[in-house]
């Protein structure tokens, strides 16, 4: 059974726990209560050379969390996989459009579940692939880095691919979240969210701060403030 929290309103920040400290998961998740959601990053060594956690693991996070999950599949054969994410209780779940055998029915599956379906895009793949698909999906996931690895630059040139998704979903009257994950900082998020993003995977910018909680709210209020002037 899920739990329907109220969607919170944008600019959403969602840290990354990539960057927390695996071994004290418990205490670090609890760290970012005022943020919106908890970004899980599930690598599988074969869609992106880097390996995470799995399900059991996933599990344990969504029983500990103070927030929804967020979880982002960088896998092989998501179509396969996919859906027992969202049988776990996770509040959204993204997979990878070049990953995905069939998205469109991935997507109709991940909702009749009750997770809201998201679909990510690599820096090299065109935001154009979605504009006839964009009502199938809850959440659009622009990679700001190529996925696989943290810390990593903040690249710019992503943005005019998020603008032409952010005016599609609004010439088609669409509510799609459009999310940015990779080198999102205090300098960066202003760029994101004059582009038109809504919603932020932080890791570092929130996890390496000294006062997590502040930064989640610091990083907000920029996002706010610069979609407000574009």
């Amino acid at each position: 059974m899920h739990l329907h929290h109220p969607l919170p309103r944008a600019p959403r920040i969602n840290p990354s726990i990539l960057a927390a400290d695996f071994v004290n998961m418990q205490r670090d998740l609890a760290k970012i209560a005022s943020a919106d959601f908890a970004h899980v990053d599930v690598m599988d060594n074969h869609f992106v050379p880097n390996l995470t956690f799995g399900p059991q693991m996933v599990e344990r996070i969504q029983a500990t969390s103070p927030v929804p999950l967020d979880v982002h599949l960088m896998i092989t054969d998501p179509d396969r996989w996919a859906p027992g994410y969202a049988e776990l209780g996770a509040a959204s779940v993204t997979f990878h459009l070049e990953a995905a055998a069939d998205p469109v029915a991935l997507a109709r599956t991940l909702r009749g579940i009750g997770a809201r379906a998201g679909v990510a895009i690599k820096p090299g793949t065109a935001g154009e692939s979605l504009y006839d698909i964009i009502d199938e999906f809850d959440q659009i996931l622009v990679m700001t880095v190529e996925p696989g690895f943290g810390g990593q630059g903040f690249m710019t040139e992503t943005m005019p691919k998020l603008r032409g998704l952010a005016d599609e979903a609004k010439r088609r009257g669409s509510d799609v979240w459009l999310q940015v994950d990779g080198g999102v900082s205090d300098s960066t998020i202003e760029i994101a969210a004059a582009a038109g993003a809504d919603t932020f995977v932080a890791g570092s910018a929130v996890y390496g701060a000294d006062d997590v909680e502040a930064a989640v709210i610091r990083l907000r209020d920029l996002a706010r403030a610069a979609s407000l002037e574009s």
